[in-house]
């Protein structure tokens, strides 16, 4: 990234002020945020720090008590999940969220869903109209399965894949959303050193082949510094550090925190 890339660059996403809480819990404090297009954002922190509860608020699973969350300038933050998601935004899941059963091939075009336009006319002259529309879909999936190299395992069940290719699976299925903003809940948690570089090799990818902005959640503080453009640290709900990843990882809050000096991981 070029100093002009980085004056240049509008936000695509924004959240101002974000608070969310369950019950006597609060699990974010009034946290802001500016996520710049083009660019790979890192959330990190410890167990319970409020990083899947600000992806939920942002997704529209949880949305927040107070504050505002902007997309490409407009206001999401009461919008349910399919609306966010038909606005350009699509996730990864911490743990593996595959549909059993299913080929790769027909979990990753469940991707396209969001897309998918039925009618009653297509029904009606389906070998005229509703097959175009399977084919244009099929040939996106097939982009994707070409982009995360799955070609030998297209048609193999998920149920039979080691983690690291069910989670390049999920990645996949993402990407055929045709998302702006894709968010990725710790993709490489339980791979080993060579699961986790691949993963890396993919996400960086995508982004450059797709046009992505990425927000990425990660315990792995290698692959963080490695790939993410600016960081931002949590601590029970609140922020503690953020900017470029070498100077926000070195800031003594960050080391207090990861270190155990903390009133506790909720």
């Amino acid at each position: 990234m070029s100093e002009n890339d980085s004056v240049t660059r509008e936000p695509i996403l924004v959240c101002d002020q974000v608070s969310r809480w369950f019950g006597g819990l609060q699990a974010t404090k009034s946290i802001s945020l500016s996520i710049e297009r083009g660019e790979i954002f890192g959330l990190v922190g410890p167990n319970g720090s409020g990083k899947t509860t600000l992806v939920n608020a942002i997704t529209g699973f949880y949305p927040p008590q107070e504050g505002r969350i902007e997309f490409e300038g407009n206001p999401i933050q009461h919008l349910k999940p399919y609306r966010v998601a038909a606005h350009g935004i699509a996730r990864t899941f911490q743990n593996v969220a595959l549909f059993r059963g299913m080929s790769v091939l027909d979990n990753i075009l469940l991707g396209r869903h969001i897309l998918m336009r039925p009618s009653a006319i297509a029904s009606l002259f389906y070998w005229w109209m509703a097959q175009k529309e399977e084919i244009a879909h099929r040939r996106k999936a097939e982009e994707i399965i070409d982009l995360l190299q799955l070609e030998s395992v297209r048609n193999e069940s998920v149920d039979v894949l080691p983690l690291g290719l069910q989670k390049r699976v999920e990645l996949a299925r993402a990407l055929c959303a045709e998302p702006r903003f894709l968010i990725l809940d710790e993709p490489m948690a339980g791979m080993n050193q060579e699961e986790k570089e691949y993963m890396v090799r993919f996400i960086l990818d995508a982004q450059e082949a797709l046009g992505l902005s990425i927000l990425l959640i990660e315990h792995h503080m290698d692959v963080v510094t490695a790939i993410c453009d600016r960081l931002m640290v949590l601590n029970n709900g609140q922020k503690i550090a953020a900017g470029k990843p070498q100077d926000a990882i070195n800031e003594p809050a960050v080391v207090a925190a990861y270190i155990g000096k903390t009133d506790h991981a909720a």
